[in-house]
């Protein structure tokens, strides 16, 4: 009785110490497959996919538009914190694949809910982190995503404002 009581005390504690992680989020083979695949493809220099399914795609005019019109949505730059600090579109959230991937609790804690309209962007058509991204958030069960496939360099040579700086909180309706 003695030896269940203390075995059950430490899996207690190192449920604790491990801040619940033992039970986090573990992605699915066919994910994976996926984001290597990705990454792979981002490698090689390749372009990645012109669609993806059950994700719409989102050309500068109309993302600039409802920026503009100030339509409720979230805008994700799925690049690295140092790209998205030196710029990034303005009112963008960086939510990378990279902070997904050890943690599906990101999107989450950024303040992503599951109906919210999402449109990801990353360094364009050879980057692989705005395709990893929603890769992801589809297996997280988020619905309305929307992927600005050519992405910053794009948007730039459109001539649209870019901003710098570190990254804000979390995304308020």
């Amino acid at each position: 009785m003695m030896r269940r009581k203390t075995l059950v005390i430490a899996l207690a504690v190192l449920f604790v110490l491990s801040g619940g992680y033992v039970f986090a989020q573990k992605w699915s083979a066919e994910t994976m497959k996926k984001i290597e695949e990705l990454k792979s493809m981002a490698g090689a220099k390749k372009e990645m996919a012109k669609s993806m399914p059950g994700v719409t795609e989102i050309k500068a005019e109309e993302l600039k538009s409802w920026l503009d019109q100030g339509k409720k949505f979230v805008l994700l730059d799925d690049r690295t914190k140092s790209d998205y600090e030196k710029e990034h579109i303005p009112g963008a959230l960086r939510l990378a694949p990279d902070d997904l991937e050890p943690d599906a609790k990101a999107a989450e804690k950024l303040g992503l809910k599951k109906d919210d309209i999402i449109v990801n962007y990353c360094n364009g058509i050879r980057c692989w982190r705005s395709p990893g991204t929603i890769v992801f958030l589809s297996e997280l069960g988020y619905k309305n995503l929307y992927w600005y496939r050519e992405g910053i360099p794009d948007w730039i040579k459109k001539g649209y404002d870019t901003v710098e700086g570190k990254e804000v909180g979390t995304w308020k309706k």
